[in-house]
């Protein structure tokens, strides 16, 4: 049977989360050649239905099912559910292309950018292919051509992620209080440490010893994998949500106050002289109002 005609199992695990379902929406957009779907999620959700290509398929138990004749598996579940099921799944004879940080950092688990080194899918050892993370992935399909052309040394990086990387979870919380503050009700942060609507929030995933977190470091560690490059030095910041950390934020800390707040002083890792640091403060007040009104004070002063 010919590549052009071969149709495939496909199955997509964490089927009923927001990655999950855009997973099986951009599989029916693209017109992705599929003999069964096996949509699968936890035994919470098994049971329920996803839409696929206008048709209700039923979702199954993720801990009961037999990967057996599965070609291709999705992962986007989170990285303790891929370390337990991936290799199961490949075992099986799937090719699985997992979401998860679970995989990328491993030497045979090629770390893959269409657009950027398609050549490395070729080489999986273990059956498991990696989805860098989704700010790395934009960022090097940006830089790649550069990187070529003109060998990148150094790159600083800001990213501002949206709440979506937190999950379903997350979505509804930004969707809660934004409704709330826009009714002029108060709001209560369950999923984030602070209210996450209209603010942000510079930290992402763990600490780590050097200051950075995890997500800050995954634009590193990745970077150099996907370019084959470890000589690439980057300096990254990543902001959105997860755990309070003693860092201000522009709603928590600076609206309505004069000072201007500092935070997550750390040494760049890519400059032996270089430091960086998160600032915040009320753009109408020292940004403008306040600052005047203290030039005039220093003006006044002067007799």
């Amino acid at each position: 049977m010919s590549n052009e005609s071969r149709r495939f199992n496909v199955a997509v695990v964490g089927a009923t989360g927001a990655v999950g379902e855009t997973m099986l929406s951009i599989l029916a957009e693209r017109d992705f050649p599929i003999a069964t779907l096996y949509p699968l999620a936890s035994e919470r959700s098994a049971g329920g239905q996803v839409e696929f290509k206008g048709q209700k398929v039923t979702v199954l138990d993720l801990a009961t099912f037999d990967p057996t004749g599965v070609d291709i598996a999705l992962f986007s579940a989170g990285g303790g559910i891929s370390k337990e099921y991936a290799p199961k799944f490949a075992a099986a004879g799937a090719v699985v292309i997992d979401n998860s940080s679970a995989f990328r950092y491993d030497d045979d688990v090629p770390l893959v950018v269409s657009e950027v080194n398609p050549e490395a899918l070729k080489q999986r050892p273990r059956g498991i292919v990696a989805n860098p993370n989704c700010s790395t992935m934009q960022m090097l399909v940006a830089l790649a051509p550069l990187h070529r052309e003109y060998n990148i040394e150094r790159i600083n990086v800001a990213t501002y992620q949206s709440v979506s990387g937190g999950g379903r979870s997350a979505l509804e919380e930004l969707g809660k209080q934004t409704g709330q503050l826009l009714n002029f009700q108060a709001i209560d942060p369950q999923r984030f440490p602070v209210q996450i609507a209209f603010n942000l929030i510079p930290h992402i995933d763990d600490f780590l010893e050097n200051g950075f977190t995890k997500e800050e470091m995954k634009l590193v560690w990745e970077t150099r994998k996907i370019l084959g490059d470890d000589n690439i030095q980057v300096n990254p910041t990543a902001v959105d949500e997860r755990k309070a950390g003693g860092y201000p934020t522009p709603v928590t800390h600076a609206s309505g106050n004069d000072a201007v707040y500092v935070g997550r002083i750390r040494e760049d890792i890519s400059h032996p002289r270089g430091l960086n640091l998160w600032i915040v403060s009320d753009n109408i007040r020292k940004g403008a109002a306040l600052n005047a009104v203290q030039l005039a004070e220093l003006v006044a002063q002067e007799g």
